[in-house]
C-alpha cells in the first residue's frame, strides 16, 4: 500500500518545479573534465608534436666508388694467372694471359683497385665477356669506408639529409661492441635493378640478394671517423671492436627517417 500512496502522490503532482534539477553528480564533472582537457592535449600535440621512425635496410660497407667486374675481351684459355686476391693494382695492370687462336693475349684492369674476387684459374676456358675478376676501386690505403644502404623504395624519399645511421655489422658482435655510427651522405633517385646492384659491387649474388624483395634506392652512408677506436671509425660503445673493418663486409642498417606530425596520418 505504500508504494500505491507513493505512485497516486506523483500523479498528483507530477511537476515538482520547485526542487532543484542536478545535471550531473560532481564526479561526473569531473570525468568530464578530464576528458576534455586529455582531448585538448592531444589535439595540440597533434599539431606541434612530432614522431620519429626508422627504416631498416641491407647494407655492405665500401669504398665511396663501388667496384666493377673485370671481364674478358677474349676468348681462349687461362695460361697464367698474375694477380692474387686482396692485390691493389694500378690501372692497366696485368691479372690474366690467355692463349687465343690468334696468339697470347693479357687481361688488364680498367682503373685501380684492389682484387675482391678472382673467378678465372689455369687452365680454364673463358669466352669474350667472362666475368674473371671483381675490382674496389680504391686509390689510396687511406680511403675511408662508406656503407652503401639499400633501402626499400617507398621509404626512400622520407630519408632527409644528414640523417643518423645504425650499422650492424655482421663481421662485429653487437652485444660486446655495438653499432657502428654514420649519416646519410646521399640517396640515390632511381631504384637499383639486380644488375646495377651487381656492376657498382662487383658481385652477382649480392646483387639479387638486395633485389630480392623488390628494386632498392641505394644510400651512400658517410662513417663517423673517430681517432680513439682501434677500427677508426665511432661506435655506440666507447671504443669499439679491437680491429679494423674491411670493405665489403655485411651490415644492417636502421636509417632515421624525416619526424611527422600525427595530424599527417589523418590528411589525404
Amino acid at each position: 500500500m505504500q508504494f500505491r500512496q507513493q505512485a497516486l502522490a506523483k500523479l498528483q503532482s507530477p511537476e515538482e518545479l520547485d526542487l532543484p534539477v542536478r545535471l550531473a553528480r560532481p564526479r561526473g564533472r569531473l570525468a568530464l573534465g578530464v576528458t576534455v582537457v586529455v582531448m585538448a592535449a592531444a589535439s595540440v600535440w597533434a599539431v606541434t608534436g612530432s614522431v620519429s621512425s626508422t627504416v631498416s635496410a641491407q647494407a655492405v660497407l665500401t669504398h665511396g666508388q663501388g667496384s666493377y667486374l673485370l671481364q674478358s675481351p677474349v676468348s681462349g684459355q687461362v695460361t697464367a694467372v698474375l694477380a692474387r686476391q686482396g692485390d691493389r693494382l694500378p690501372a692497366n695492370a696485368p691479372v690474366l694471359q690467355v692463349r687465343t687462336a690468334g696468339g697470347t693475349s693479357v687481361i688488364r684492369t680498367v682503373a685501380a683497385g684492389r682484387v675482391t674476387t678472382l673467378a678465372a684459374t689455369i687452365g680454364q676456358i673463358i669466352r669474350t665477356g667472362t666475368d674473371v675478376a671483381a675490382v674496389e676501386k680504391i686509390a689510396h690505403a687511406s680511403d675511408p669506408l662508406y656503407a652503401t644502404v639499400y633501402v626499400p623504395a617507398g621509404s626512400a624519399a622520407a630519408i632527409p639529409a644528414h640523417a643518423s645511421v645504425d650499422l650492424t655489422v655482421s663481421s662485429v658482435p653487437s652485444r660486446q661492441y655495438g653499432v657502428l655510427r654514420g649519416r646519410v651522405k646521399s640517396v640515390d633517385r632511381t631504384a637499383q635493378s639486380a644488375q646495377s646492384v651487381a656492376a657498382f659491387l662487383g658481385d652477382g649474388q649480392l646483387g639479387e640478394q638486395f633485389t630480392r624483395e623488390g628494386r632498392p634506392v641505394a644510400v651512400l652512408v658517410e662513417l663517423d671517423r673517430s681517432a680513439d677506436t682501434r677500427s677508426g671509425y665511432r661506435w655506440s660503445t666507447a671504443e669499439g671492436p679491437p680491429y679494423r673493418l674491411d670493405s665489403m663486409t655485411l651490415a644492417s642498417a636502421s636509417v632515421e627517417l624525416a619526424d611527422q606530425r600525427p595530424v599527417d596520418w589523418l590528411l589525404p
